[in-house]
């Protein structure tokens, strides 16, 4: 969890200054492009290793083993996550302001679903509320699991609405026509967003129908005597603090 919050906390704002002053500039040099996928990927793992570390800590949920879940899923993220930053870049460069407003909403509606969630990782009220800020501020870049608990439903929501925010940046970027010697840039760009955003949705729908695993259907039981409480409660509580 703490991995995941210094990755996106440092490496995705710098990303979006690399892209914004790459798309300033309206060429991309030898290095700079490696070096863009190269923070993708690290983000996008990040994301891959708090899930498989998830799943460890809750007892009643089986483990993300073999190459192929880990591979599809770290498809998905990267992506869906390259789509999105590309896209945010574009309306950046549009307008700053504009772009800033944009990731403000989504900024305060991720925080807005973690008190929904009523999250209970930390032990006391302040961290509790520092955690919760956190975790909209990469709901901003990606969606993750923060309690455990099923999510097929936002999951579904956050990427119908990431579809039409994506579709409507692009059409607004190309409404308000870029130079014209960077048309070429600019539309290769804009096909990798719509290729990227396409294939992270489909192998969202992949990982999720072929390799993700099921929830365990085996309840399990306490000695009446013993009075202890269930170990999932416990782990979930103490997940970021232990």
């Amino acid at each position: 969890m703490l991995r995941l919050f210094e990755v996106y906390l440092e490496a995705s704002l710098q990303l979006m200054i690399q892209l914004y002053v790459l798309m300033e500039s309206g060429r991309a040099g030898f290095s700079q492009v490696p070096a863009i996928v190269i923070s993708c990927c690290a983000i996008s793992w990040s994301t891959v290793d708090y899930h498989i570390a998830l799943r460890k800590s809750l007892p009643d949920k089986k483990l993300l083993s073999g190459v192929c879940p880990k591979v599809m899923y770290l498809l998905y993220k990267l992506l869906t996550f390259i789509s999105w930053i590309l896209s945010v870049s574009l309306f950046t460069k549009l307008n700053v302001n504009l772009g800033l407003i944009l990731l403000l909403i989504f900024w305060l509606s991720g925080i807005t679903w973690a008190c929904i969630q009523q999250t209970t990782f930390c032990t006391s009220k302040c961290m509790e509320i520092l955690y919760r800020v956190v975790v909209g501020f990469i709901l901003i870049f990606t969606f993750f699991n923060v309690k455990g608990e099923n999510t097929k439903f936002p999951m579904s929501a956050y990427y119908t609405m990431r579809v039409l925010v994506t579709s409507g940046i692009l059409a607004v970027f190309w409404f308000c026509r870029p130079p014209p010697e960077h048309q070429t840039f600019f539309r290769a760009i804009t096909i990798i967003t719509v290729v990227a955003l396409l294939l992270g949705i489909l192998c969202l729908i992949v990982y999720y129908t072929s390799f993700h695993p099921n929830r365990s259907k085996e309840k399990k039981t306490f000695d009446e005597l013993d009075g202890r409480t269930p170990p999932r409660a416990c782990r979930i509580r103490h997940f970021l603090m232990q």
